[in-house]
């Protein structure tokens, strides 16, 4: 049976984001439709059945993955991957999310390897999902990573803003090339641009948003 625009939709989504679990599928693929789980539960029957994708059943809902992909099927790396789907389930509610590349690699190794590449109204941003508690001198090493890939140029000006969602807010010293920001949520974030008064933030476009630093 030929794929279907929707089928290759899902499989280039498994492949971008690592791994999905059905809710998010349903919420992405199906939204409109009268039952979106039970139509995703059909469909993602019919493409593991066909070789298409994969699945782990050691996770509630099931998590699917690409054909061709090499994760272990109960890896610890499932959760992160999960989380940054969420950030981008928010940011695409949120709307003007126009470019989403999960852990892009740029230069050489020991740069930056952000979890997120985010353009957000215009405005490039590098996103890590901090699930697990760093100490000061991680983060400060995981900061120190991105100034030597602001050192090397390969991204265009403006530098990127640098957003740390976690639970844990992190005492950020030094002088950076560039803002950093933290919050638990991007939607958190979101709404402080608009709802905290604090220093504003000058967008590509020139337009300038607002944000408690």
């Amino acid at each position: 049976m030929p794929l279907s625009n929707r089928d290759k939709a899902i499989i280039r989504d498994l492949n971008r984001f690592r791994v999905m679990d059905r809710d998010s599928i349903a919420e992405i693929h199906f939204a409109g439709i009268k039952n979106p789980i039970t139509a995703a539960n059909s469909v993602l029957l019919r493409l593991l059945r066909d070789g298409q994708i994969q699945r782990s059943t050691s996770f509630q809902p099931f998590v699917y993955f690409g054909a061709e992909s090499q994760i272990k099927k109960n890896s610890a790396k499932i959760g992160h991957f999960l989380a940054i789907l969420n950030v981008y389930k928010e940011m695409r509610k949120l709307g003007r999310l126009e470019t989403f590349l999960v852990e892009p690699k740029y230069g050489n190794k020991g740069v930056a390897e952000p979890d997120i590449f985010a353009m957000y109204r215009n405005t490039g941003f590098f996103i890590e999902v901090q699930k697990t508690l760093y100490s000061p001198k991680q983060m400060a090493e995981k900061l120190a990573r991105y100034v030597d890939l602001y050192k090397t140029g390969i991204m265009s000006k403006p530098f990127p803003h640098v957003l740390i969602l976690s639970d844990q807010r992190y005492a950020i010293d030094g002088d950076y090339p560039f803002k950093i920001f933290q919050a638990e949520t991007f939607t958190q974030f979101n709404q402080s641009l608009s709802s905290q008064p604090g220093k504003s933030i000058p967008l590509q476009s020139g337009v300038k948003i607002v944000v408690n630093n």
